[in-house]
């Protein structure tokens, strides 16, 4: 059996499950389409794991992912190339889901 969620529905989940501040509304829409993405093109269904998907996945501002993964960010740089060195790093050792509409923040699987 098989229901169907709306993005509607997953944002309520993550709001019963006390969970909805770990993400916020513009996060969970990216992670919603990446998981609904995901699903087509693998013709996989997949279980709504609120818990699961808040061990599995996060959204944090490029310079805490860089200090929390060790990446050096030349400091000569600027913010976009901070960003790209961010996004090419966990691109090369995770899933990247999306950036919010400011770009500084990625929803990515954890690693």
């Amino acid at each position: 059996m098989k229901t169907t969620v709306s993005f509607s529905d997953f944002v309520d989940a993550f709001h019963a499950h006390n969970r909805y501040d770990q993400f916020g509304y513009e996060a969970l829409r990216i992670l919603f389409d990446f998981l609904e993405e995901f699903e087509d093109s693998t013709d996989t269904d997949m279980e709504l794991d609120v818990i699961g998907l808040c061990c599995e996945f996060s959204v944090d501002h490029y310079s805490d992912i860089a200090s929390n993964y060790g990446i050096d960010l030349d400091p000569d740089d600027d913010e976009q190339d901070h960003i790209q060195a961010v996004l090419s790093y966990l691109e090369d050792h995770t899933i990247v889901c999306g950036q919010t509409d400011d770009q500084c923040n990625i929803v990515y699987q954890l690693f």
